[in-house]
């Protein structure tokens, strides 16, 4: 049990804990006095500071003003005639971000001396910043910026000619470095030696001249280096993926998550006018705390490819939903026991996984999905590269090792006894049905995003959407039921996998009884054990763990 203490910000009383967990040894650590301002809500102002970096206390803009319970002669409080401690004001300001906390003391965020510390600090951060607002991609989220406005000076006192340092520096293979915009706040430096162990950039020279810089002769490369764009208050660090593509405030905000592999690390989507431009990580202290990898961060291009498959057709033809919906029901209800499989990828959401298994227990049909590994990491990256690995096993897509079925599922085609085959999401004859097999099929039904092989031999093809085009959950490596939700129109005809398997699933087995995907997912939770009791409303923004 953590001991709490009171103590007083701008007047109201509050219970904090004395300690809380340090960001990166998680061991307990003294509460601080920005820490304790955040349970009133009392923003108060900084830079350096950062929740899940180490404190270094350089930027001075946290200052303020405090005091503490008055001591007499005999180490024991001196009392006001109201009984109340009385408050010796300390005749120094301390830096918030470092300084604990103790019983009884009160912390002043918006006195006048308060006030006029934060304008002196603006004043020098100021001094040599190059006015470049209106072309610096930082414009709209830049703490510079907002902190000026709010807490500085109308006016400048500065005519001296302003010092110069580099500007538009490579720093790696995806970061822009500008040193005149650098505040010298270290964030960059704290997170890439203390979060990625990585440690790779520093200051060199002196005063005024202080410049951020990576290793001499090294570039600024590993799998977490935009993250650095994100906690860089100014527009010092930009990503060279983003940098000058759009303005932040036309941006459209969409909560989701990262399909890179089975961490699902959250995200926020930022798109305009149906066409994404960058994904950015959503804090989770569950899943990937407030990071994520330059490889999830980075894969969103593929949605706007020119070659996405956008209509239906019918053995080559185009066609349309009905139809092809009716005649691809209309043969799997005639299709003998055990004459279909399913090929399911583990890409696809929890709700559409539980569709095609109802599908699958109709039909009696073998079932499988494709295992993708790769080199995990020890921060975010999993050596699954599935984003819902867990959720086709629980719903009951893959009850053995996922992939252990598709050699069986090929000699089933080759030998004649599977004559339909239903694939969702995967190029299958990458993983051991071969083109030559597929043929011998008298029905391949196939829905995806991207065109390949399979999808040509399709004798009814289904475009469907990506993540970012439509709703649904993950299920994590760890058994984190996540929800994501829709950030742009698919394109063309496309439609969510799970209104395709929802018609198929009605036509073939009678079942109904959702038309969105809330009744959808609480459906779902009711018939599968390890999501009984979840809820969509439930889920909230952060999701909920199941035993896995």
């Amino acid at each position: 049990m953590i001991e709490k203490i009171k103590v007083k910000v701008d007047g109201r009383e509050i219970e904090v804990p004395r300690t809380m967990p340090d960001p990166i040894s998680g061991k307990q650590i003294p509460t601080t006095m920005i820490q304790a301002a955040t349970f009133v809500n009392v923003d108060v102002p900084h830079y350096c500071y950062h929740p899940k970096l180490p404190v270094v206390g350089n930027c001075r803009m946290c200052l303020v003003e405090y005091g503490t319970p008055a001591l007499g002669p005999d180490r024991k409080p001196i009392l006001n005639p109201d009984g109340t401690p009385k408050i010796a004001k300390s005749p120094r300001p301390a830096i918030a971000c470092a300084t604990p906390i103790s019983p009884g003391m009160e912390i002043y965020t918006n006195t006048p001396g308060v006030k006029q510390m934060r304008e002196g600090v603006l004043e020098f951060l100021l001094i040599n910043h190059p006015l470049d607002c209106p072309i610096c991609d930082q414009a709209g989220e830049c703490k510079l910026q907002e902190y000026s406005v709010d807490y500085g000076q109308a006016s400048s006192r500065f005519v001296e000619p302003k010092v110069h340092k580099p500007k538009a520096v490579d720093l790696g293979p995806r970061i822009v470095l500008d040193d005149e915009r650098c505040i010298l706040c270290t964030r960059c430096i704290r997170f890439t030696k203390d979060i990625v162990g990585d440690d790779a950039l520093g200051i060199v020279n002196r005063g005024s001249y202080n410049t951020l810089t990576a290793y001499p002769g090294k570039a600024f490369d590993n799998n977490y280096t935009l993250n650095t764009v994100d906690i860089c208050p100014v527009g010092a660090l930009t990503s060279k993926d983003f940098r000058f593509k759009m303005r932040v405030w036309f941006l459209k905000e969409t909560k989701s998550v990262c399909t890179s592999c089975a961490t699902g690390c959250n995200i926020v989507i930022g798109s305009r006018e149906e066409k994404v431009y960058r994904y950015e990580p959503r804090q989770n202290d569950a899943v990937n705390s407030c990071w994520m990898c330059d490889a999830g961060r980075l894969n969103y291009k593929w949605i706007g490819r020119e070659d996405r498959l956008k209509e239906v057709r019918r053995r080559n033809e185009k066609t349309v939903w009905n139809a092809a919906l009716n005649e691809i029901s209309g043969k799997l209800k005639s299709a003998a026991a055990g004459s279909v499989a399913i090929v399911a990828s583990a890409r696809q959401t929890n709700e559409e996984l539980w569709l095609l298994s109802k599908l699958k227990a109709k039909l009696g049909a073998l079932s499988d999905s494709v295992p993708r590994t790769g080199e995990a990491d020890k921060i975010l990256v999993s050596a699954d590269r599935n984003p819902n690995t867990n959720g086709a096993r629980l719903t009951g897509m893959c009850f053995t090792e996922m992939g252990n079925n598709l050699s069986q599922i090929a000699n089933g085609i080759s030998s004649g006894k599977i004559k339909t085959l239903i694939v969702f999401g995967e190029d299958v004859t990458k993983h051991g049905i071969e083109a030559k097999v597929l043929a011998k099929l008298e029905t391949l039904i196939v829905s995806d995003i991207l065109p390949n092989a399979t999808t040509e031999l399709a004798h009814y093809l289904l475009p469907g959407c990506a993540h970012a085009e439509k709703r649904g959950t993950f299920t994590n490596a760890k058994g984190r039921v996540q929800k994501f939700m829709k950030a742009v129109e698919p394109p063309g005809e496309a439609r969510a996998e799970w209104e395709i398997l929802h018609d198929l699933v009605f036509n073939v087995t009678g079942q109904d009884g959702f038309l969105t995907i809330e009744g959808l997912f609480n459906e779902m939770a009711k018939d599968v054990p390890a999501f009984n009791g979840l809820t969509w409303a439930g889920l909230g923004d952060s999701g909920a763990t199941v035993k896995i």
